[in-house]
């Protein structure tokens, strides 16, 4: 059950990330179609590195995420 979550959460924070240059944490759960919790961004955010869909980089402090 967990796993199809993770997929799903991960569907969601690809979306909000896709056409942009990157967007903080902030910015997705603001973009996301649907509500994202802290854990289920997390979840969906292990499942894009894992699969090596996205990166992440500090940028003023803040953790910044892009597609790759």
């Amino acid at each position: 059950m967990l796993k199809e979550k993770a997929g799903e959460m991960a569907g969601i924070i690809w979306t909000a990330l896709n056409g942009t240059e990157g967007l903080t944490q902030k910015q997705i759960k603001k973009a996301a179609t649907s509500k994202l919790l802290d854990k289920d961004f997390y979840l969906g955010l292990g499942w894009l590195l894992r699969e090596d869909k996205v990166v992440v980089s500090e940028k003023d402090g803040e953790l910044f995420f892009a597609l790759k």
